[in-house]
């Protein structure tokens, strides 16, 4: 068989294995219908696909300020301002490295997100990047048919992610996790529950020893689908901290006119965490742009 016949084998065997007959008057569920179509798509060539959200927001403003004093350390220039609203950016990839281990439908994903904060209204600087955070990740996945309290299992997953952003001395943040999720959902919503655990670092290597006290030790994300509009909800060290060092940031994505290829999008976030650089620092900003591809 030619490599393309290889790939239109697969994929047929796919959408057979993991297309479960719905039974009447229960509808798909939109992690459902993603999950379907990243199988009918995943073994096309030339072909990679969405992760998280894929997004631009053109403006994006702090209403407590952006720190200007490790830049000024860092390049020892006490001329640096770091304006308070710039635009940011994320792109989101994955691909598949491996698929239905063992016939039970599990597989192996790698994926990349990049997230970038660019002063590019900040001219007197030369509208630099003011932050880039790069993370890689590999995880195993399968979608089991569980259900908790009414909700249904759409997928389960462990991994190891990496995150970091780039830079070295004083400006240089990074750590390890291993990661679990399971996500939930009824009808138009959609529950993720997303823990991990540090990998400890030798203090010598360690830029950020105290992250875990912002960051916490896991993740919920909760998302509702009306028509063609998506709220999100996430909430980040909250509890843990004691609502002290937590995070908040909520999401809307709504259509533009009837256009097919593009939503507009609006997002708000307080809390800790916000990037690496500013991991320790409490934000306050909202943003508003365009989203390439969305949640659900």
């Amino acid at each position: 068989m030619t490599l393309g016949q290889v790939r239109e084998e697969c994929i047929n065997i796919i959408a057979m294995k993991d297309s479960t007959e719905m039974t009447e008057g229960e509808p798909e569920g939109p992690v459902e219908t993603r999950l379907r179509v990243d199988q009918k798509n995943v073994l096309k060539p030339f072909t990679l696909m969405a992760h998280r959200q894929n997004y631009l927001l053109f403006g994006v403003h702090n209403f407590h300020g952006y720190s200007s004093e490790e830049f000024r350390k860092a390049f020892e220039n006490e001329d640096i301002d770091i304006e308070d609203t710039e635009a940011q950016f994320q792109l989101s990839i994955k691909t598949p490295l491996a698929l239905d281990l063992f016939d039970k439908g599990i597989g192996i994903w790698g994926a990349y997100t990049v997230r970038s904060f660019w002063q590019v209204y900040n001219t007197e600087i030369s509208s630099p990047f003011r932050e880039t955070n790069h993370e890689p990740e590999v995880w195993v996945q399968m979608q089991p048919e569980w259900e908790f309290w009414g909700l249904k299992a759409s997928a389960i997953g462990a991994g190891i992610n990496h995150q970091s952003n780039g830079q070295a001395s004083t400006l240089s943040r990074s750590w390890n996790r291993l990661v679990a999720s399971i996500v939930l959902e009824k009808g138009n919503f959609v529950l993720a529950v997303k823990p991990w655990y540090r990998i400890p670092e030798s203090s010598s290597d360690d830029d950020n020893p105290d992250i875990t006290d912002f960051l916490g030790h896991g993740e919920l994300r909760m998302a509702y689908k009306h028509d063609k509009h998506v709220f999100s909800l996430m909430s980040r060290n909250n509890l843990e901290s004691g609502f002290s060092k937590g995070a908040v940031e909520f999401g809307w994505s709504f259509p533009l006119f009837d256009y097919p290829y593009l939503k507009g999008y609006l997002q708000y976030f307080s809390g800790y965490g916000e990037s690496m650089i500013d991991y320790n620092r409490y934000v306050n900003r909202l943003g508003v742009g365009i989203l390439l591809t969305d949640l659900l």
